[in-house]
């Protein structure tokens, strides 16, 4: 029964989810007005807000304009609910299961808000940012680069500093730990900064925006500095693997070939109506931040046990 509550839970807190989704990047509040047709902006009936299963009752479409409804939303509550499935069974009944279901579904509002419509919000980032730390007072992460570290501060520093010092007034593992989260936070968003300004350098354009170094702190804050820097690597790596093969595929399908031809006849850009099309596909705007946030969940979820069966 327990799996079976966590789905259900997931799933209706998976629907809140949605609408952060599509309220949040249009500056919207959450709260009101209550759920409505995003076309004919007909109320919904509780009945027709049924999570998952009022999609396929009503077939996909509005019962009112009769307009296709978007499965994103189905979509968006299962996974949900099966990610709340997923930590239970990871973490059980415990504070940790807490933090990790709040950082996933901050995680899936971002992943889904940069697949749509290329943007990851500041009032999602900086909220996650601010319960980050506050779950670092009460669940430090499992970082051992942060642990490495704060045990050379404390070797460092006279141990009654932590005791007396105004920003070290909570007990002596509660203070190390959030400071293992602001070290995370530090460290995940200034790496991609620092990564964002040589590719702008190097290639005179912007290769990411400011909203994926936002990202990194809240993920930073929540994985210390070990999982902000595994985050960045498979994240970027994911990525790349996708970006490569979308811009490949997208020139052997020929992709922008009358847009390209006709810029090629009128001398509208250098070279060939191959090249322009090559140039077009390159540079089409990947979600990093939506690569980012699949890279945490790895990190969280699916790496520990991979380390696991690989080395025990």
């Amino acid at each position: 029964m327990i799996p079976l509550f966590f789905f259900l839970f997931g799933i209706v807190i998976g629907s809140f989810l949605n609408v952060c989704i599509t309220r949040i990047p249009e500056g919207l509040s959450i709260i009101r007005p209550a759920s409505r047709c995003p076309r004919c902006q007909a109320p919904i009936k509780p009945y027709d807000n049924i999570p998952v299963l009022s999609w396929f009752l009503l077939r996909g479409k509005c019962r009112h304009c009769a307009l296709p409804i978007s499965p994103l939303y189905p979509i968006i509550e299962f996974v949900t609910g099966a990610f709340f499935v997923l930590t239970w069974y990871s973490f059980g009944i415990t504070l940790p299961t807490f933090k990790w279901l709040f950082f996933g579904c901050l995680l899936i509002v971002l992943i889904a808000t940069d697949l749509r419509v290329r943007l990851l919000p500041d009032a999602v980032t900086f909220f996650g940012l601010g319960v980050g730390l506050a779950f670092a007072t009460r669940v430090p992460a499992n970082d051992p680069a942060g642990q490495m570290l704060l045990a050379r501060l404390q070797r460092a520093l006279p141990l009654t500093y932590f005791h007396t010092h105004p920003a070290a007034r909570l007990p002596l593992n509660m203070s190390l730990s959030v400071l293992d989260a602001l070290l995370g936070a530090a460290f995940g968003s200034l790496l991609l900064f620092a990564a964002a300004t040589l590719y702008k350098l190097v290639r005179h354009r912007d290769g990411m925006g400011m909203g994926d170094v936002k990202m990194m702190a809240m993920i930073g804050a929540f994985l210390g500095i070990t999982g902000a820097f595994l985050t960045i690597l498979f994240g970027t790596l994911l990525g790349s693997i996708v970006g490569i093969s979308t811009v490949l595929a997208l020139y052997s399908s020929g992709w922008k070939r009358s847009l390209a031809t006709r810029a090629a006849r009128r001398g509208l850009a250098h070279g060939n109506a191959n090249s322009i099309r090559l140039a077009i596909a390159s540079r089409y705007q990947f979600p990093l931040g939506s690569f980012l946030g699949l890279a945490a969940l790895f990190v969280v979820y699916a790496l520990p046990r991979l380390l696991h069966h690989l080395f025990l």
